[in-house]
């Protein structure tokens, strides 16, 4: 009889080739808990915290640290050594003043070290939207969910989201503190694709008829005017006139 339920362990050469981690050392690796972010597009805490950062050796010394209420994802203390953590994410180590966003690469995903104020919120992109009882609920790219209260579902005038706008989270409570609509003239940054990594300014967005709109393409102009074509669903707003978190240039990748 073959094997039920999900698998709770993970070989390392089949691991995401962004992982920090040497692929013969040892046959097995840390698998992420299910939870926000798909196992390809995340890393488990205990290597953040291990490998990438040095703040640990071994599993154990890091699921210590973890324990004892150090660590925080998002606004909120961490409970699990193997939570997944992925874009956008803000991991705070307050005891030691450091503060890191998970912004996208050439690789894959890396810590991006940013500044106390600017751990304080989190950008997370609108990627669905159903009417619900009371209002309408938005469907974001991490898995959560933000219920917007209508007074009139015909006529839903406290509705002013769309799908793919990027909602500027503030901690805690994830109160939405800026929207920023998708369009033309915005900034925007690349996360998936051989393009990822790329950021620059939309120029231009085709116009979805007879396909789905997340297969639209869509052009994006880095700074030095070289122009890179995706589709929308690879694209994640990040600012309009000026970009709400530290680009690439004014940060060093730890990864």
């Amino acid at each position: 009889m073959g094997r039920k339920g999900k698998t709770a362990r993970l070989k390392r050469k089949p691991a995401p080739r962004f992982w920090p981690i040497h692929r013969k050392e040892d046959p097995w690796v840390l698998k992420p808990s299910a939870g926000p972010h798909s196992l390809e597009h995340c890393l488990p805490l205990t290597l953040v915290l291990r490998d990438i950062l040095g703040f640990a050796e071994t599993r154990k010394e890091a699921q210590t640290i973890i324990h004892q209420g150090k660590i925080i994802v998002n606004g909120k203390i961490a409970q699990k050594d193997d939570f997944p953590v992925g874009l956008m994410d803000i991991i705070s180590i307050p005891e030691a003043d450091k503060y890191y966003r998970m912004t996208p690469n050439h690789k894959g995903l890396s810590l991006k070290p940013i500044t106390k104020d600017e751990a304080s919120f989190k950008l997370s992109r609108i990627d669905g939207k159903i009417t619900v009882t009371g209002g309408v609920q938005l469907n974001l790219h991490d898995g959560s969910n933000l219920f917007v209260k209508v007074a009139d579902l015909k006529n839903p005038q406290e509705d002013i989201y769309e799908t793919f706008d990027v909602l500027k989270l503030s901690f805690p409570g994830n109160q939405v503190a800026e929207r920023v609509p998708f369009k033309e003239g915005n900034l925007a940054i690349i996360t998936g694709g051989k393009n990822i990594g790329v950021q620059g300014k939309i120029v231009e967005i085709e116009k979805a008829e007879g396909k789905k709109r997340r297969s639209a393409l869509v052009i994006v102009e880095d700074e030095k005017g070289a122009r890179f074509q995706t589709i929308l669903d690879f694209v994640f707003s990040i600012g309009a006139a000026q970009s709400l978190v530290t680009s690439s240039s004014e940060a060093t990748a730890v990864v």
